[in-house]
């Protein structure tokens, strides 16, 4: 089995007192690799570029506060209290997963919100956004030796001696590099699932608890292997501080699922008072067809009605024998009768029907 020493400086350059860390850059590739991703199904779906570019903002919001955040509330709140200044460094790491997700659901909210859009519709074109930033950020906390797994029976596993401040430290599972694998399993099986589902043809709802049932189920058994993090609550109720978080979001999404199966709404990036216009007018276009053709065959009832007097008397006519003996179905008359304009022969019925009234 594999078994290595990972000691990296998490600096990148260091300059004076200044460093640039791999996390730092590699949090602008969670941006920047967001932002294609959700352009690329939003303008899939009917929308804008600049809608896009609009939620650029309020996604680097959502993840910086969100994350940052919530680590703290979740993981490492004793610190932050003793060091409140500490929660500004975000570059030292300690973001939280959970919290980013977190900050995302009500930033989506809010933009979705403001544009008269589905909010659903709006996290399932940010689903694929989602799973990249969450394999690339377990790159970054790989680079930093930080969240690591537990101690492994030290015949294989990776040295973290930055984490355990020991030159002959443990051999340890890398979780990070397990929740990268994760999170690129969950980007391809999306990919996947979308191409099943027909893309544009795919149930609203679809992809966002495709990616909340596949990362947070596999984030629940990874965590098996992740050393503790808050150990007075993960050694009182038998789980850990991710697990117990990933459990209601595992919930949701298969709640989600169900519902976007049994529903089937179709998907698309358009206001939602748009699409019950589009229905409005199609009700008043399905009245109007419906008006017309009452009106046309209130039309060809009254042109039978007139119809039926010329034919009654037609059946009255007798039949002219010429010195052959033939038999003759009309005469003079009746060739006359047909000979006239449509409006002459209802003219003449009338006035000849008026007159046998009078008789």
């Amino acid at each position: 089995m594999p078994k290595f020493t990972w000691n990296i400086d998490p600096a990148l350059l260091h300059i004076g007192s200044y460093e640039l860390r791999y996390y730092s850059l590699i949090f602008v590739a969670v941006f920047l690799g967001g932002h294609a991703l959700l352009r690329w199904q939003i303008m899939r779906g009917g929308g804008e570029d600049e809608d896009a570019s609009d939620f650029f903002v309020y996604g680097v919001l959502a993840v910086l506060i969100g994350s940052r955040v919530g680590h703290v509330i979740f993981y490492d709140y004793e610190k932050a209290l003793a060091d409140p200044i500490w929660i500004l460094k975000i570059w030292t790491g300690g973001l939280s997963s959970h919290g980013a997700v977190m900050g995302l659901l009500f930033a989506m909210w809010l933009f979705t919100k403001r544009r008269g859009i589905s909010y659903v519709e709006g996290m399932d074109r940010f689903s694929f956004a989602a799973a990249l930033g969450a394999t690339l950020v377990r790159i970054g906390n790989f680079f930093n030796s930080e969240i690591v797994g537990k101690v492994t029976n030290q015949t294989w596993g990776v040295r973290f001696p930055r984490f355990d401040q020991n030159t002959d430290a443990p051999y340890r599972h890398p979780s990070q590099l397990y929740e990268i694998v994760l999170g690129l399993f969950v980007l391809g099986a999306l990919y996947v699932v979308d191409r099943i589902a027909g893309k544009e043809k795919r149930p609203r709802g679809l992809m966002v608890s495709t990616f909340f049932i596949l990362y947070f189920g596999g984030r629940f058994f990874i965590e098996f292997f992740k050393e503790l993090q808050v150990e007075s609550i993960e050694k009182a109720v038998g789980l850990t501080m991710g697990q117990i978080l990933s459990i209601p979001c595992f919930l949701l999404g298969i709640f989600g699922l169900i519902m976007s199966l049994k529903k089937r709404v179709p998907v698309g990036w358009y206001p939602e008072d748009e699409d019950e216009d589009e229905d409005e007018d199609d009700d008043e276009e399905d009245d109007e067809r419906d008006e017309t053709s009452d009106d046309e065959d209130s039309e060809e009832d009254e042109h039978d009605e007139e119809e039926k007097p010329i034919k009654s008397k037609l059946r009255r006519q007798p039949q002219a024998i010429d010195k052959s003996g033939v038999h003759h179905d009309h005469d003079a008359d009746v060739d006359e009768e047909f000979s006239l304009s449509e409006e002459e022969r209802r003219k003449r019925t009338r006035e000849e029907l008026k007159k046998e009234d009078e008789e």
